[in-house]
């Protein structure tokens, strides 16, 4: 069984940077990829960003690309999302995903994810 708990979320202004984090507990996360994903009101679940737990490729989407840096801390078993330069439209419940064995053609599907965060409150003020 995997738990994850999202916390770092606040109220920033457009510009700003916060960093999210994912505590995850679980007997070994080698296998799994590890995604953040947002929601708006009234939006679908979009993919943020994705890496694997042992390390290597990551992936993000294009609206966050370059702003946006995924990474994880093996020692605390924690997944962070170091979010800069953020935006009005970045507003969004910031959850915390993983996944067992996806193909890296599925990270950005939110139903490849198994289980997830409670999610984080972002709000971007402009």
């Amino acid at each position: 069984q995997v738990h994850l708990v999202d916390s770092g979320g606040g109220l920033v202004q457009a510009g700003g940077s916060l960093r999210l984090s994912c505590a995850a507990s679980a007997r070994t996360f080698s296998s799994y990829v590890m995604g953040w994903f947002r929601q708006a009101p009234g939006k679908e679940r979009e993919f943020v960003a994705a890496m694997r737990w042992s390390g290597g490729s990551t992936y993000y989407a294009d609206s966050v690309k370059g702003r946006f840096t995924i990474s994880r801390d093996n020692a605390k078993n924690t997944v962070y999302l170091q979010m800069n330069s953020l935006k009005p439209e970045d507003t969004a419940v910031y959850y915390c995903g993983a996944a067992l064995v996806i193909g890296i053609t599925d990270w950005g599907k939110k139903e490849s994810y198994n289980y997830w965060g409670q999610g984080t409150q972002v709000t971007v003020s402009s």
